[in-house]
């Protein structure tokens, strides 16, 4: 039995896409991808780019956040948001299994 479970998308992340994508000729998902490198093992790679074969996908306000199969087990159960800092916005991802993460929170280990 597969325990894995998706992502929670907020409604923040969601309304900022939906405003990207006003702006844009064509609607695109958001990708949020695991991969190995950056300081502390492993690295977030979040990028608009269309749905492909395997990916799940989580659909709110119109909008569509995917994610590959390989990269789902990295971030099951994770939160993924966005955020308006003095050190800028950006897409952030909370995600319980991370044991732990680099300052700028795109690097993290398991």
């Amino acid at each position: 039995m597969d325990l894995t479970l998706p992502p929670k998308v907020t409604e923040r992340a969601f309304a900022r896409l939906a405003e990207i994508n006003a702006n844009a000729d064509e609607n695109k998902a958001l990708r949020i991808a695991v991969e190995g490198g950056g300081c502390s093992g492993f690295q977030y790679d979040i990028k608009l780019d269309d749905p492909a074969a395997g990916d799940v996908i989580l659909e709110g306000e119109g909008q569509k956040v995917v994610i590959d199969d390989v990269s789902l087990p990295f971030l099951s159960n994770a939160v993924i948001d966005y955020t308006q800092e003095i050190i800028g916005a950006r897409f952030v991802i909370e995600n319980p299994n991370a044991t732990s993460s680099c300052g700028c929170g795109t690097s993290f280990s398991m």
